[in-house]
């Protein structure tokens, strides 16, 4: 090889490695700005707050827990409180939305996953579905871990987060089993090793539990308003403070209504209408149907979550829903006021009359009684549609109520603690029906009860079917014949004619109560 192409040879050399270098400039500069995006991309994914989660991988599910059994209520960071770490002060915020473009306060977002709390109470294993089918009315499911609502496909999934077969329940919503008119909703665990059946993808996520349930069935009964739908509600939800979204099936606009103060004080957020929702809903836990425990009742050890409440405590819900002035009854006792003062303070007694089937025929005399014991009295027949809110203050002004067996005893809700509540019970052996309906209720109320069981010749019955018949005669045997027998006679055709003077015991008895402590 001469000069000159050594000369050249070496020129190419110093030329090839020079491009080599430049490629690897051009290399690691090409990697440098990657690695840079994705830096910042990530980090604008943690807290930008227009990031909407819809992330449902495993991972994802271990972030959102459900609250342990026997906590109070969700943590600071389940309820979607910002902490410092999701939202970091130097950052610029957006303009704020119109209202009606705001997302739904439920709908969590990236900065809103919830933190890890080893200090709190241990939470339930992810994918677990808790069913209880032996109370004596009702069937209810607590799911666990991700799960999903179908509500027009009135369907329950649960996507476990650890191996498991599926599984598959049948619950109808509504606190008293085997209602007509109401849709069974079905429950399901995914098999959690099986691609035949994959979840819905979340269209909406919620960073807050969820309580489906169901209207209609025996809901616009004053009575069944607050057995079937109002108190097992308050017991099922109270405990989340408001933090809980309710998805209603069976939807009855007017009874939300009619109740509207009631439902917006146990939840923060708008009723979902679920037969008529196409969305996938992703919560972190999902209660399936209402239990009720008794007849217009609360057996406090079986509210869920480990928080303790009774009738005391819904009574006093009522109470502050409504902004009702009293907790407590006129008071009696000699030595709170001078007896000059105790002759102008009457206790006042609210007497309901029945427009219809047991009603009192001759209200004028237990008026004038009711007067000579001592009382102020008022009569009352409150219309179907009269105004929750005026009915429970009015009530709340009263120290007893008296009615016979009927859906107005129902109103002893608003009364003040420690008031007392008089139930006339019709003829026809319904004294155990009367005290499980309004008996126990009351005194599990803090209220004070009495009771007054009219006798054959206090009832109209005896002159519609003379005193051998058996409705008269042998009231056991209509019992065995069938409860249709008994509702026909004993609540649809009898109206009661009370005999003062043997009620009259009664009224003092009511008057010595209030001047107990």
């Amino acid at each position: 090889m001469g000069v000159g192409e050594g000369k050249q040879g070496k020129g190419l050399m110093v030329k090839g490695w020079a491009q080599r270098y430049l490629n690897l400039g051009f290399v690691a500069g090409f990697l440098l700005v990657l690695l840079t995006y994705i830096v910042v991309s990530q980090q604008f994914a943690i807290t930008s707050p227009e990031a909407v989660n819809t992330m449902t991988t495993p991972h994802r599910k271990q972030a959102i827990q459900a609250p342990a059994a026997g906590e109070a209520g969700l943590t600071q960071e389940a309820q979607g409180e910002e902490t410092p770490e999701a939202k970091p002060q130097d950052q610029q915020q957006p303009d704020a939305e119109p209202e009606w473009k705001q997302p739904k306060d439920t709908v969590a977002k990236e900065e809103e996953t919830p933190k890890r709390d080893d200090t709190a109470a241990k939470p339930i294993d992810n994918g677990k579905v808790v069913c209880t089918t032996e109370g004596p009315f009702s069937d209810t499911c607590d799911v666990f871990g991700d799960v999903r609502t179908n509500g027009t496909a009135h369907t329950v999934t649960l996507v476990p987060a650890t191996e498991t077969e599926s599984q598959e329940w049948k619950i109808q919503p509504y606190a008293r089993r085997g209602m007509s008119g109401i849709s069974e909703f079905t429950v399901m665990q995914l098999d959690s090793t099986s691609a035949a059946s994959p979840a819905p993808a979340c269209t909406v996520t919620h960073r807050v539990p969820a309580i489906v349930f169901a209207l209609g069935g025996l809901t616009g009964n004053y009575f069944h308003d607050f057995s079937d739908a109002l108190v097992p509600l308050f017991v099922a939800s109270r405990r989340y403070g408001g933090e809980v979204q309710l998805l209603a099936s069976n939807i009855q606009p007017w009874w939300l209504g009619k109740y509207e103060a009631v439902v917006r004080k146990l939840s923060k957020y708008d009723v979902v209408d679920l037969d008529h929702d196409d969305q996938i809903r992703c919560f972190p836990s999902v209660t399936v149907g209402l239990r009720m425990h008794k007849e217009f009742d609360i057996t406090p050890e079986l509210v869920p979550g480990g928080v303790p409440l009774s009738m005391v405590d819904f009574t006093a819900f009522l109470r502050e829903t409504y902004s009702l002035p009293r907790a407590a009854p006129i008071s009696l006792m000699k030595d709170i006021s001078p007896p000059e003062d105790q002759e102008k303070r009457k206790p006042r007694l609210m007497l309901l009359h029945r427009g219809h089937y047991r009603k009192l025929v001759n209200v004028p005399e237990i008026v004038k009684a009711a007067e000579k014991a001592g009382f102020e009295v008022a009569i009352a027949d409150p219309r179907f549609d009269v105004r929750v809110e005026e009915l429970a203050r009015s009530v709340n002004s009263f120290d007893v109520l008296l009615g016979v067996h009927g859906a107005g005893l129902t109103n002893a809700v608003f009364l003040p603690t420690a008031a007392v509540v008089i139930q006339v019970v019709p003829y026809g052996n319904l004294e155990r029906m009367a005290k499980v309906d309004f008996g126990d209720p009351v005194a599990d109320m803090g209220l004070r009860y009495l009771e007054y069981s009219i006798t054959a010749e206090e009832s109209t019955l005896l002159e519609m079917l003379g005193p051998d018949h058996p409705v008269i005669k042998d009231p056991e045997s209509v019992h065995r014949s069938g409860w249709d027998k008994v509702a026909e006679y004993y609540l649809g055709k009898q109206d009661v004619r009370v005999d003062v003077d043997r009620f009259a015991p009664t009224l003092a008895l009511a008057i010595e109560h209030l001047r107990q402590k």
